[in-house]
C-alpha cells in the first residue's frame, strides 16, 4: 500500500510474510498464493505491499539462479504484489516447533550473517517495482548479548563496514539503493535504539541505520520521542519501521494479571519481559522466567516482548502497547517530512496467542491480517497522508 505525505514523498507500508514461514522458494511462491494475494482482495486492493522473509535456501536460489528471481519477480506481478523491504532478521528455521535463542545466529561476528545479508540486498535489487529506486533490509542487532566479547564487536564492525561498501556497489551497478537497518530488541548487544548509537556512528554510512520495532521499542520502556530525536541528532537513518505492539500489564503483582500473563508463555518464541526499578530497566529473557520466581519485582508495570495484533488488545486485566505504536508512527510519518518511508506490520505470533485467540483457519487469519493493515491505513490518514490507488 502506498500513501502520499503532504511533502510528496511516498510512504510505503506492507506487511512481512514471516507470520507464513516457509524455507523454499517453493513455499514462498505458496505464501504469495494461499496468503498475501487473499489479504490483498479482503482489501479491496489491486496493488498490496508484502515485506518477504526469505530463509537462507530460498534466498540462496534466488541470489545463483537469475530466471527463479524472474520467476518471483513475475509471480508479484501477477499476483498484485509489491515488494520494497525484505525482512534480514531470521536466517533460517522461524517455524521450528521452538525457535528461542536459534533465532540470534549467525550473529554478525560470523561471516555467514554478511554473506546472507548481501544476498538479500542483491535479490532485492531486483525485486523492487520499476517506479521505486530504494529497498530496505532489516538484520539482527549484531548479536545476543552473552557471547559478544570485544573480539566479535571487532568483527562485526568489519562485516557492516563491509557490507556498507557493498551496498554502495550494488547502487553503482543497479540504480537501485537498498539500505539496511539493524534492528534493535532485548536481550540482544543492540537493545535500544540508544545502544545503536555508537555501533553505527562508527560505521558512518547513510546505508547503514536502524529499524525501529515499536514493539521492541515499547517492551524497553523506550520514549519515541527521545528514542527518535537522538537518532537524528547523530545523524543514524531510521531505514524502515516495523509496526507492532507489546503485551502490558498494570499489576504484575496481582495473582489474576500473573495468570493472564502465563496463557502467553509459550516453547515457541523467545518473550523478554521487562520492568522500570528505581529508573533501571530491568528483565528477563522469557514470560515463563519472570512468572516462576522473584526475577523482576512487581511495583511497577511490565511489558512483554509479545507481537500483540494491530487491531485487537488482549482481554482485561492486560492491555497492549498501542499507544507507543501510535505516538512513534506519528513522530516517523507525521512531520513535515517523513523520518522513514517504509512501514511494515509485523505481527507473527498469531499461532502463538492463547488458543482462543488464534485465528482458525486461513480465511480467519487474512481477515485478521486485512485488519491490521486497515488500522495502520486509518493511522496513516489521520496524520494527513493521502492513500495512493
Amino acid at each position: 500500500m502506498r500513501f502520499r505525505h503532504p511533502d510528496g514523498t511516498t510512504v510505503h507500508l506492507a506487511y512481512c510474510t514471516n507470520v507464513h514461514p516457509a524455507e523454499t522458494l517453493d513455499g514462498v511462491l505458496a505464501q504469495l498464493r494461499d496468503h498475501c494475494e487473499p489479504v490483498r482482495r479482503r482489501l479491496g486492493r489491486d496493488r498490496l505491499g508484502i515485506g518477504l522473509w526469505l530463509a537462507r535456501d530460498a534466498a540462496r536460489t534466488l541470489d545463483t539462479d537469475p530466471a527463479a528471481l524472474r520467476a518471483l519477480r513475475g509471480e508479484l506481478d501477477r499476483r498484485g504484489l509489491e515488494v520494497v523491504t525484505l525482512n534480514g532478521f531470521p536466517y533460517e528455521g522461524f517455524g521450528a516447533d521452538e525457535v528461542k535463542y536459534r533465532v540470534y545466529r549467525p550473529d554478525w561476528a560470523d561471516t555467514e550473517r554478511l554473506e546472507h545479508t548481501t544476498a538479500l540486498a542483491r535479490i532485492l535489487a531486483g525485486l523492487l517495482p520499476d517506479d521505486v529506486t530504494e529497498g530496505s533490509v532489516s538484520t539482527l542487532p549484531l548479536g545476543w548479548r552473552t557471547a559478544w566479547p570485544a573480539e566479535r564487536a571487532a568483527a562485526g564492525h568489519r562485516a557492516l563496514t563491509t557490507l556498507a561498501e557493498r551496498l554502495d556497489a550494488l547502487a553503482d551497478l543497479t540504480g537501485r539503493s537498498v539500505r539496511v537497518g539493524l534492528e534493535p530488541e532485548p536481550g540482544c548487544v543492540v537493545e535500544t535504539t540508544g545502544d545503536a548509537l555508537a555501533p553505527l556512528t562508527a560505521v558512518g554510512h547513510p546505508r547503514i541505520g536502524v529499524c525501529v520495532d515499536t514493539c521492541h521499542l515499547a517492551t524497553s520502556f523506550e520514549d519515541p520521542a527521545r528514542a527518535l530525536d537522538a537518532l537524528a541528532e547523530a545523524h543514524v537513518p531510521v531505514v524502515k519501521s516495523q509496526l507492532s505492539a507489546a503485551l502490558h500489564a498494570d499489576r504484575p503483582d496481582r495473582p489474576e494479571v500473573r495468570s493472564a500473563l502465563a496463557a502467553f508463555a509459550e516453547p515457541r518464541f523467545l518473550h523478554q519481559t521487562r520492568t522500570v526499578d528505581a529508573g533501571r530497566l530491568r528483565g528477563t529473557d522469557d514470560l515463563g522466567e519472570a512468572l516462576g520466581g522473584d526475577a523482576l519485582p512487581t511495583a511497577a508495570p511490565w511489558r512483554a516482548h509479545f507481537h500483540v495484533p494491530l487491531h485487537a488488545a488482549p482481554a482485561a486485566p492486560l492491555t497492549a502497547t498501542h499507544d507507543v505504536l501510535r505516538d512513534a508512527l506519528a513522530r516517523l510519518v507525521g512531520g513535515p517530512r517523513p523520518r522513514t518511508r517504509h512501514l511494515e506490520v509485523e505481527t507473527y505470533t498469531w499461532q502463538a496467542l492463547p488458543p482462543a485467540q488464534r485465528p482458525r483457519g486461513r480465511a480467519q487469519l487474512t481477515d485478521g491480517i486485512a485488519a491490521e493493515l486497515s488500522l495502520a491505513r486509518d493511522l496513516l490518514t489521520d496524520l494527513g497522508l493521502k492513500e495512493l490507488p
